[in-house]
């Protein structure tokens, strides 16, 4: 490829002081934290215009995947927070008219939080921004390019996750 960006020569820059540096992986790693940090930057923005704080549209982004309606619980879960930590969260949504509290339909105890019509409109609002966005920058490949990147990202995730999910036992280190 004879295309060059900035991170290339930030590889160049590093080779010298770092002779065993892989260009490969430093490359992929800067490239992978630059273009998280620039959708970050992009939804960012979209919040800002929206004046949505980026809890409240994370606990409006978890009902929209939920069908809409969750229980308080299962929003802290998908969050992962402590559940009285949502009630504060929910307030300030009900207050803005982006959910309502309803009776459950599984235990007449409980109380479910549900999106309303306002709410769903402000999440789709905020995702479609970023989404653009991201269509944009993925419109740099192919369908199938697409494809093979998501599949190698995977492959890089999976080898992440096993990881984070040893315990320090298994990686030699004290229990």
């Amino acid at each position: 490829m004879t295309d060059r960006d900035h991170v290339d020569e930030h590889v160049a820059r590093w080779l010298p002081v770092l002779p065993d540096l892989d260009p490969d992986v430093e490359g992929a790693v800067v490239r992978m934290s630059l273009l998280t940090r620039h959708l970050r930057e992009v939804k960012d923005r979209a919040l800002a215009e929206l004046d949505l704080q980026e809890k409240e549209y994370g606990t409006l982004h978890v009902l929209a995947g939920r069908g809409g309606r969750a229980a308080p619980s299962d929003i802290a879960a998908d969050l992962r927070m402590a559940p009285a930590s949502i009630t504060a969260r929910v307030d300030a949504l009900v207050r803005r008219g982006f959910v309502k509290r309803i009776p459950s339909t599984v235990d007449r105890r409980r109380i479910d939080v549900e999106l309303t019509d306002a709410g769903r409109a402000y999440w789709r609002r905020a995702i479609g921004v970023v989404g653009d966005e991201e269509h944009r920058v993925l419109g740099a490949l192919s369908p199938d390019e697409r494809r093979l990147l998501a599949d190698l990202l995977r492959r890089v995730t999976l080898v992440a996750e096993q990881r984070r999910d040893r315990t320090p036992r298994d990686v030699g280190g004290p229990v």
